[in-house]
Order: structure tokens, then C-alpha cells, then sequence
């Protein structure tokens, strides 16, 4: 599986092959799981989507770093990817973990429907 680059690969995608509802449900129930106070509709557009979980992301590493981690080990994304970003802005920071964010979760979505 070759994973989407850009976000708006990553939400083509998803529209194609008909999972964008899918990647919010599994987005919404690992939110829940890390205890993160947000919920999004499943009918929520793209960019609000990235926008509001660019912001939720931020605002965890400023005030809330220890489940900023938890979040991060919930939805399994690579320590290492994490790890060759630049941390020196943490507004830059924010919206390239939320990219990783939505890219692990579109394949757990899409593992799942190609396997089941």
C-alpha cells in the first residue's frame, strides 16, 4: 500500500474509494479512547476536519503534552516519523502530526475494508 503524501491525496482517496466516513468514525473512536474531548460529525468537510484536529493537536503539545503522547501511541503512529520532524515550530509540528494522524488512521480503514 502506498500511503497518500499530501492531505488532499489522502482525502481523494478516501472520497474514492468511498472510507472518508470511515477514517472520521475511526478517528472519533481513537479520540476516545485517548480521552481527547472532540468529536466529529461524519458529514464534516475536509478542511474543517484538518483544521480542527491541526488545532486540537496544537494545543495538546503547548498544554497537555502527556496526552499528546498517549494520543499519538493510541493511534499508532510511527515514533519514528514523528522523530524526523522538525520540532522547532510547534505550529509547523502540529499540522505535520496531524497529517501523520490522519494518514495512519486512513489505513487502519483501509486495511480493514481490503481484508475483511
Amino acid at each position: 500500500m502506498q500511503l497518500p503524501d499530501t492531505f488532499n491525496e489522502l482525502i481523494n482517496q478516501a472520497t474514492e474509494d468511498n472510507l472518508y466516513t470511515s477514517l472520521v468514525k475511526q478517528l472519533n473512536k481513537d479520540l476516545l479512547y485517548a480521552n481527547i474531548d472532540l468529536e466529529f460529525n461524519e458529514d464534516i468537510l475536509p478542511t474543517s476536519l484538518k483544521l480542527m484536529l491541526h488545532e486540537t493537536v496544537y494545543k495538546l503539545i503547548q498544554e497537555k503534552f502527556m496526552d499528546y503522547l498517549n494520543l499519538l501511541y493510541i493511534i499508532d503512529v510511527s515514533e519514528k516519523k514523528v522523530k524526523q520532524l522538525d520540532g522547532s515550530d510547534t505550529l509547523l509540528l502540529s499540522e505535520q502530526v496531524s497529517f501523520l494522524i490522519l494518514q495512519r488512521e486512513w489505513q487502519k480503514v483501509w486495511f480493514r475494508k481490503k481484508y475483511s
